[in-house]
């Protein structure tokens, strides 16, 4: 009698954990990959913005640049049937060169005009930003974290070559969730137009993120929650987590990689990128930058960060 008792309080405890586990998925799928609003990350120590940082991000004159110019609006329609968004401006003189960008997590095309500006008015560049699936005006209920996205990010390229030429060279641009997105790209079978990408601030794959992530901002071990809102992200958005990894597609990577990550970063931490770095197996390289945040190296160290840009893009793209 002893036994079936503990038996029937074991399946009992049991049933209580996994009903927990079950709950705990579903709310983590809807805090982090569902479309909706998101104000989980509001005083979230990890993301808090250096004033300097601050200053660029919100009045810097690249917004009013932004505002300025007249982007042709694309539309396209994804492998599986979305409408996603995009922005085409012309360089001012004839080039050949584009250089396409992926902006973060929540964001949108229109926040990559801060890089934008520079290839534009520095380089000469055509620019191409899109808004990712589930952000911006494309169409998406949940969040890709890159690895839908690269599918999406190759079709674009795939149609700027077919619009525009195929002597055109094109560079990936993204930052982080956009870095990992085009990091997730290069592993892909990429036309040869694509002659370089750079990643500022990209994680390693989405299980990492969200296993760090779950230890800062929660204090819970990743198991058993995580492995769960995988299973339900991969039969809500059509994803696992550890199938959604840059670290795994670097490794098949054919493009020469930049990465560059700050070296106070607490959101993706900096150990990420020399990992993909030492993984990677075409031609890389690695800047870090001192004191910089989250996606900050930019508008902090934007002289250095430029310097090393103009030094990789030379070796790669044609004059």
């Amino acid at each position: 009698m002893k036994k079936k008792k503990w038996l029937k309080i074991s399946v009992g405890i049991l049933s209580i954990l996994l009903i927990i586990d079950i709950i705990a998925s579903f709310y983590f799928y809807n805090l982090a990959i569902d479309r909706n609003e998101k104000d989980f990350l509001q005083g979230n120590e990890d993301l808090e913005v250096s004033a300097e940082a601050m200053d660029v991000f919100l009045e810097g004159d690249w917004r009013k640049w932004v505002g300025d110019q007249d982007f042709d609006e694309w539309t396209m329609t994804s492998y599986d049937g979305l409408k996603l968004r995009g922005y085409f401006l012309e360089a001012k003189q004839p080039t050949n060169k584009i250089v396409v960008m992926a902006h973060g997590y929540l964001g949108n095309a229109m926040d990559m005009g801060l890089y934008g500006q520079y290839y534009y008015e520095k380089l000469g560049y055509n620019i191409f930003m899109a808004d990712a699936r589930g952000h911006g005006a494309s169409e998406g209920e949940y969040i890709g974290f890159g690895w839908h996205d690269r599918k999406d990010y190759i079709d674009w390229v795939n149609r700027i070559v077919k619009e525009y030429g195929q002597d055109t060279e094109i560079v990936l641009h993204g930052v982080s969730m956009g870095a990992a997105t085009m990091l997730m790209a290069s592993g892909e079978e990429l036309p040869d137009n694509v002659k370089a990408i750079v990643a500022d601030s990209p994680y390693t794959s989405v299980e990492d993120m969200f296993s760090y992530q779950m230890n800062r901002m929660y204090n819970i071990p990743a198991f058993p929650v995580l492995p769960s809102t995988s299973l339900v992200s991969k039969a809500k958005a059509g994803y696992s987590f550890t199938e959604a990894s840059s670290l795994e597609q670097v490794k098949k990577a054919n493009v020469p990689i930049l990465y560059i990550h700050g070296n106070a970063d607490s959101f993706v931490p900096t150990k990420m990128a020399y990992k993909l770095y030492e993984n990677t197996k075409s031609e890389a390289e690695i800047m870090t930058i001192d004191d910089a945040g989250h996606g900050e190296a930019f508008a902090t160290k934007k002289e250095k960060y430029i310097n090393k840009l103009n030094s990789f893009l030379q070796q790669y793209i044609g004059e």
